[in-house]
């Protein structure tokens, strides 16, 4: 039996993400509910406690179901690709059936859980087993009538598993996303720690989220956390207080693929910058990151390309008449392009597909076209999340990393994307439409450079078979910037003084 007055002792899950949001872990020899409605993933958490504290850190555990049959558990959980049944054929996983059968039942006389009890302490004390998840604690309401009964045994199956020194998951069923943390509101006063996991559906879309409401005697984060569930990894929960301030810096440049724009930046980019490239459609943007993919793939460097509004065919095509061989840099494995629709998948998703890519392809560039397009598929606080998620990851893993963004006039102006990365990315490079006498031309200017100087001037850049190609400065024009370029008229004087000249 745990003595009250030890040091709380945690003890990682293992699970991705969840052992940063409780500060280490669970609390070692005590209960703690999983609270969600239907779909929230409380059964996947609790077998993923039980399976990653067996196999990655070598303890014991006991699943016990109250509401599935075993093999349905077992068939249920097999398409994360854990090997559940090894586990239990090995001894290292009890599993106890304690599911009602399919028969009415008429209770008569008093009544108690003795017989779960006896079941679950003899399949701990047999197997030796530090971990237990009794999944669902609530499905007790609805086998009997006398909710004060069940109420007591609730508090009699938890006081033993404290007496055992056992850390144990309950999970409990509630009825509503936001309001009494369980059905019955019993459980969580019994309980050490209390987790509430909601699946939410807003605007068409379904998100995932995990908050610890409270761990008696310790500290963990507060507020709600986006998760995703993949195979084979499991949970994936995506705290944003886990991206920290502290990535290095480098000062290597590298070159963005045109003479010129490296000389407007200072010399070139930063190894690990951030580089946003905002104007209007048909501004050059694509081109643009094809330009900086095309120079990573020369260079030898590896290059991850995200497309979000063109298909892999056209942007191979498009490549091609611009003179640049995508197809043989994909096949010499310097450059891997990934084409899919934002709506697709919710924005926690492309975050965790994006670094799964980058993990396992290691580029040194990145590319993502275009950012904007994840606007439509979130509310902005969480694409805000994301923006931040994606960003830090890109720093540190030192990935110098090209963002585009689409502004919603012709002439340019603010957006919601520019908001929301002008202040965490290191490099700004702004397109702007220019009509001058009639004629539509293009402006490309940096307008911040972190940590280097820059060019000043809005330059002139053409689009041919070849490329792009940079100009000479715009002179006689002015509020390009704003969106709303227009020619300077020289003054008399500069008239007369132009009249002597001649």
């Amino acid at each position: 039996m745990n003595d009250n007055t030890d040091a709380l002792v945690k003890l990682p899950t293992g699970i991705e993400g969840f052992d940063h949001l409780t500060i280490g872990g669970l609390p070692q020899g005590r209960t703690c509910l999983i609270s969600g409605s239907s779909g929230s993933g409380k059964t996947i958490l609790g077998m993923e406690f039980l399976y990653r504290g067996i196999v990655q850190f070598g303890r014991k555990g006991v699943f016990v179901s109250m509401e599935e049959r075993a093999p349905d558990i077992l068939r249920n959980v097999r398409r994360m690709g854990w090997n559940i049944q090894g586990l239990v054929d090995t001894g290292r996983l009890k599993l106890i059936d304690a599911a009602p059968e399919p028969i009415s039942v008429e209770e008569s006389g008093a009544y108690d859980l003795s017989g779960l009890l006896v079941r679950i302490e003899h399949a701990v004390e047999e197997s030796g087993a530090e971990l237990l998840v009794l999944d669902s604690i609530g499905s007790l309401f609805d086998q009997f009538n006398n909710a004060a009964v069940v109420r007591r045994e609730i508090f009699r199956i938890i006081d033993a598993l404290r007496t055992m020194g056992i850390t144990a998951l309950l999970t409990a069923e509630r009825l509503n996303e936001y309001g009494h943390i369980s059905r019955h509101g019993v459980e969580e006063f019994v309980s050490d720690t209390v987790i509430i996991l909601r699946n939410v559906l807003k605007e068409e879309k379904c998100r995932r989220t995990i908050q610890v409401l409270k761990m008696r005697g310790d500290t963990h984060y507060k507020g709600e956390y986006p998760f995703t569930i993949t195979a084979p990894i499991g949970i994936s929960i995506l705290p944003l207080s886990a991206r920290e301030l502290k990535q290095s810096s480098s000062t290597q440049r590298i070159s963005f693929g045109n003479p010129i724009l490296d000389q407007m930046a200072g010399g070139g980019l930063f190894r690990d910058s951030i580089f946003l490239v905002s104007g209007p459609t048909g501004g050059g943007k694509t081109l643009l990151a094809t330009t900086f993919a095309a120079e990573g793939c020369r260079r030898g460097e590896k290059v991850l390309l995200l497309a979000y509004e063109e298909s892999h065919a056209q942007l191979l095509r498009n490549a091609q008449s611009w003179g640049l061989d995508f197809q043989k840099w994909e096949e010499d494995g310097l450059l891997r392009v990934i084409c899919q629709y934002p709506e697709s998948m919710g924005l926690e998703d492309h975050l965790l597909l994006i670094q799964r890519e980058i993990e396992k392809f290691r580029p040194r560039r990145l590319i993502m076209d275009s950012v904007s397009a994840m606007e439509r598929v979130a509310q902005v606080r969480f694409f805000r999340e994301f923006v931040i998620g994606l960003t830090s990851f890109a720093k540190q893993e030192e990935v110098c990393s090209l963002f585009t963004s689409t502004t919603p006039k012709l002439s340019g102006g603010d957006s919601i994307t520019e908001a929301h990365i002008s202040t965490i990315t290191d490099a700004i490079l702004l397109l702007r439409y220019v009509e001058i006498n009639g004629i539509l031309r293009r402006g490309v200017a940096v307008i911040k450079m972190r940590g280097s100087q820059h060019d000043k001037q809005i330059r002139e850049f053409t689009i041919d078979d070849q490329g792009l190609h940079i100009g000479k400065p715009f002179t006689n024009v002015h509020n390009i910037i704003l969106g709303i370029p227009s020619a300077t008229m020289p003054s008399e004087v500069e008239q007369l003084g132009a009249m002597f000249d001649e």
